[in-house]
């Protein structure tokens, strides 16, 4: 009798289960989000589908921010599951999920990246500061005779900035500002050039909402051409133009280093020892979220959380690393398997 039982409960137990996937009307893992992290998901997806029984994860390229909309929605089966990030959500995002009924989330921290400058390689390296590029590209600059005052960009070729800079004109290829690297790139880079004048730093303390207007608006003149979140088209843009430089991850560069190369920055060439050590300025973190709401109702999220968070895929001497991820500290590499296998839910 007790054995009948058992049966039965188990028939109803895998009935329900199947009735729950079947309500989900899908059974592959859906990713959305960062451009920057979509190549070193797509290669975990890739493996994963090999080596297990379920179906390859669908990782979609929409940039952070577009990502986190589309994340935060609500917890309905046909949201995704996971959102990849080339920055940390923001505290509106996390908000707009509270609000949207997507409470529970799990944050992995999957290792570093690096924003570079490049070019083609038919062109000579460029070395370049962050003043200088703040200068080249941001939408309002101080004006030429040193006054302190913002005059709308009149820089038309890297000359006109610093006479060791190329003559030729000022031509930049980069994400649009839903991508989080765009995020970086203004926040470590034209920031950071910025805050060099110390009339505009400033501003901070009085007006930190104008103080972040001037430093993180881009010259809307097409010297600075949106590509989209396709850093593979930036990639064969610059090797069509040798004149333009493009802005992207580190990672692209890695992978495509036979035709570009990096610019030096403040000095120092974006190399992974560089990025790693922390010793070139423009580096970030690079994250994706889950919905832990949807674990249990698609299958195999928790898995490819343990694939991902594996010493074979995020280690040093993992396969990520060998694609340009810059990887974690072994501590901080255990606590971040930890909190997500546990799946700890992120508070901001």
């Amino acid at each position: 009798m007790t054995k009948l039982l058992f049966k039965q409960a188990l028939f109803i137990a895998v009935v329900g289960y199947t009735a729950i996937l079947s309500a989900a009307g899908r059974e592959n893992i859906n990713v959305v989000g960062s451009s920057t992290v979509y190549p070193f998901s797509t290669i975990v997806a890739e493996r994963f589908g090999k080596v297990t029984d379920f179906k390859t994860p669908k990782i979609e390229s929409t940039g952070t921010g577009g990502g986190m909309k589309l994340f935060c929605a609500s917890t309905a089966i046909d949201t995704p599951d996971m959102s990849n990030a080339s920055r940390r959500i923001k505290k509106s995002e996390f908000d707009q999920c509270q609000k949207n009924g997507v409470t529970s989330i799990t944050e992995v921290l999957i290792g570093y990246d690096g924003i570079v400058i490049a070019n083609s390689k038919k062109s000579a390296q460029m070395t370049v500061s962050r003043r200088e590029l703040f200068l080249a590209l941001a939408k309002d600059v101080p004006a030429k005779d040193g006054s302190e005052k913002l005059v709308e960009n009149p820089y038309t070729t890297w000359d006109e900035i610093n006479p060791t800079l190329p003559t030729t004109k000022i031509e930049v290829l980069g994400p649009p500002p839903t991508s989080g690297t765009r995020d970086a790139f203004a926040e470590l880079v034209l920031e950071g050039g910025c805050k060099t004048f110390s009339w505009i730093k400033a501003i901070k303390k009085t007006n930190k909402k104008q103080y972040k207007t001037i430093c993180h608006s881009v010259r809307e003149d097409h010297v600075y051409i949106e590509a989209g979140e396709n850093d593979n088209l930036i990639v064969q843009k610059l090797s069509a133009n040798p004149n333009a430089f493009g802005v992207f991850g580190f990672s692209f560069l890695d992978q495509n280093s036979d035709k570009l190369q990096g610019s030096k920055v403040d000095g120092t060439e974006p190399t992974f020892e560089g990025i790693s050590d922390g010793s070139y300025p423009v580096s970030r973190p690079l994250f994706f979220y889950v919905k832990n709401a949807h674990v249990g109702m698609v299958p195999g999220i928790l898995e490819f959380l343990t694939e991902f968070t594996s010493e074979d895929a995020m280690g040093e001497e993992g396969y990520l690393s060998e694609k340009g991820l810059i990887p974690l500290d072994e501590e901080t590499f255990k606590s971040v398997r930890m909190s997500v296998l546990s799946l700890t839910e992120l508070a901001l």
